[in-house]
């Protein structure tokens, strides 16, 4: 078995219309969402062993962050073929892996990763930036992997859907916010 974690490079930022494509960094929004997503394989121990990024500045410092959040000491290779990428090139790249990595992380671009997770899970996801996929492979050998591999999509985090969560979890519930009140206007009379 392998564990493939796929990840959709950070918000990038459109501040400077001058940059390339290639040149574009994260924005702040995707400097904090990649953040958290480091922050949430960290807590699930879905630490990778190597990282294969494209050359981008937004998915490099993608990586980056990553790498700084979680104390990730192994590699990182920012490869030219992953950028904007087709899943074919993904596939491609991985099967060249030694089969000494039982995890490994991708960080790219759409749509390339999305078919990517539609070819080995079968699966039809939106990946929006920063969103990070889990997968576990049916294979023994990084070379096994393919678009009949049928890999299993086991959990998939959002960075939208966990900032919603978290904002839910703030906000107090209509009848607390009630007896907010209640108590407010009680202290409120006996001041008086």
């Amino acid at each position: 078995m392998k564990t493939l974690l796929i990840m959709r490079h950070g918000k990038s930022s459109w501040k400077h219309k001058d940059l390339e494509d290639h040149e574009r960094p994260l924005s702040k929004r995707g400097l904090r969402d990649s953040r958290m997503m480091a922050d949430i394989i960290q807590e699930k121990e879905l630490i990778p062993q190597v990282i294969l990024v494209s050359s981008s500045v937004r998915t490099t410092q993608t990586a980056q962050i990553f790498s700084e959040e979680t104390g990730y000491q192994g590699e990182i290779l920012a490869l030219d073929s992953l950028y904007l990428a087709e899943a074919e090139a993904y596939l491609h790249e991985l099967k060249r892996l030694s089969d000494d990595y039982e995890r490994v992380m991708v960080i790219g671009h759409n749509p390339g990763l999305e078919s990517l997770l539609q070819l080995i899970t079968g699966r039809i996801e939106a990946l929006p930036t920063g969103v990070v996929a889990y997968i576990s492979l049916p294979i023994s050998h990084w070379e096994e992997i393919n678009g009949e591999s049928v890999g299993e999509l086991v959990q998939i985090w959002r960075p939208k859907e966990l900032r919603e969560a978290e904002e839910e979890e703030e906000e107090p519930h209509p009848k607390e916010k009630e007896k907010s009140k209640e108590k407010e206007k009680e202290k409120k009379k006996k001041k008086k």
